[in-house]
């Protein structure tokens, strides 16, 4: 696992170094620089000088000037060396005998490279002779390195010191961070409170809100896992008494035909039991943690016409006029299989609250520039005050539970829609049709990408 702290100490003192680094480099250039003018200057005045010495030295004749004193044997490496010539180029005088330094009769400075070596030299000429200044390139630089390395401990001392600095203050910064995670890391499954971020630093309240946030999300989620165990728990209980007590009526029934009646009831049962049972895998489904949705073109006019073929000998059987409307190429992207479902789903809440000889019309359209899907049956609608609540697991307002009382309706099927409609980007509402009698479930999808 990577470490913050590590990472960016790393840097930061990989910076440093690579600062200090820089810095000898550049007093290296900058110093070289500054002593090349110095020491050209100081050619150009060594060179005159003893342009002007030889001058004075000249005899009233024309006479080459006397030598100056005699050059040492061993001259010191790093000295200026001086050269004195004739008009004609020949050698008067040397300060190093050893450096074989050509003539020249051209005013100024020059570089030559003598015996590996190379020189800067200056030649001062005049109307009795030329002198010449000379130094070796390799005495500059080393004495610009002398002065750059007298740079570097220092500089190596400074970015120890800042760097020790930047490591006590990154670990003091990383603290609260630490604080955090100790704070997460010691709280229980059941504890979902937020964490405090009245001391958190700017930098990462961000995260800190976002983790709150996420607790938040879970304390949400815990408690309507909770209630949706505790009310399916309570919803299967009831038809397995049910089915208990109608088994007992056909183990008691004496004749055929109470034994068919009870042999009905039972079968009846059954059918529910496995409807609710089924619903709920559905709501496990649908859940935002459920399967992952895929992405396909569904085509809402011909999800219409099938769910309406399938459910259409339902509809017969109560009595309910059924009817499907909308073209082709109405296209949404989502899972033909979910969308299914929902469909379904509101297809059979209004066929159970529909009494017979009602109507359910299914249609697939655009409004308002957005893919829509509407159920309109001619039942008893649903007051303002329950339209919310409706959307709730096992809920059942007082006018459905009367009329579905024998219809095995669970209180699932809108719950089922909505999670399917969200994990889709649309929106379930429910409406009062045109007529003003029943009700109109309305499925909008998110408007497709131009």
């Amino acid at each position: 696992m990577r470490s913050i702290e590590r990472y960016l100490l790393a840097w930061v003192l990989g910076a440093l170094a690579f600062g200090a680094v820089l810095v000898v480099a550049v007093s290296y250039i900058v110093t070289s620089d500054e002593m090349n003018d110095v020491f050209d200057s100081g050619l150009k005045n060594v060179a005159e000088a003893v342009a002007s010495y030889q001058h004075a030295g000249q005899g009233p004749d024309g006479d080459a000037a006397p030598q100056p004193p005699r050059p040492i044997n061993s001259p010191d490496d790093t000295e200026i060396v001086t050269l004195t010539w004739t008009l004609a180029g020949q050698r008067i005088y040397a300060s190093d005998p050893r450096v074989k330094l050509p003539f020249t009769a051209t005013e100024g400075l020059s570089r030559l490279r003598v015996d590996g070596n190379e020189w800067i030299v200056y030649s001062a000429v005049r109307a009795n002779g030329v002198a010449q200044a000379a130094q070796r390139v390799s005495d500059r630089q080393e004495i610009a390195g002398e002065s750059a390395a007298t740079v570097f401990p220092s500089l190596l001392v400074l970015a120890v010191i800042v760097g020790g600095l930047l490591v006590f203050g990154l670990r003091r910064g990383l603290q609260p961070l630490g604080r955090a995670a100790r704070d997460v890391a010691a709280r229980s499954a059941d504890s979902l409170e937020p964490i405090p971020i009245s001391n958190v630093p700017n930098e990462i309240t961000p995260l800190v809100v976002s983790i709150n946030d996420l607790i938040n999300r879970l304390a949400v989620a815990f408690s309507a896992q909770r209630r949706f165990l505790a009310d399916a728990a309570h919803e299967l209980r009831t038809p397995v008494t049910a089915l208990r007590l109608q088994l007992q009526l056909l183990e008691r029934s004496g004749d055929e035909a109470s034994r068919k009646e009870a042999l009905l009831e039972l079968t009846s049962g059954i059918d529910r039991w496995q409807h609710l049972i089924e619903q709920l895998l559905q709501v496990a489904r649908s859940q935002p943690d459920g399967e992952v949705p895929r992405k396909e073109p569904v085509d809402l006019g011909e999800l219409v016409r099938s769910v309406v073929g399938s459910s259409s000998i339902k509809a017969e059987q109560r009595g309910i006029d059924l009817g499907a409307t909308g073209p082709t190429g109405t296209l949404v992207q989502g899972d033909s299989n979910q969308l299914t479902i929902l469909l379904n789903n509101l297809v059979e809440n209004a066929l159970r609250y529909t009494p017979a000889g009602g109507v359910v019309d299914v249609e697939a359209g655009v409004h308002e520039g957005r893919p829509v899907l509407r159920v309109i049956d001619s039942g008893p609608g649903i007051p303002q005050a329950e339209r919310e609540r409706v959307f709730d697991r096992f809920y059942r307002g007082e006018a459905a539970q009367t009329l579905a009382r024998d219809s095995g309706g669970s209180g699932l099927g809108l719950a089922i829609a909505r999670s399917i409609a969200e994990r889709h980007d649309a929106r379930v509402s429910l409406h009062t049709p045109r007529s003003g009698r029943g009700l109109e479930v309305r499925v909008a999808f998110a408007q497709p990408p131009r």
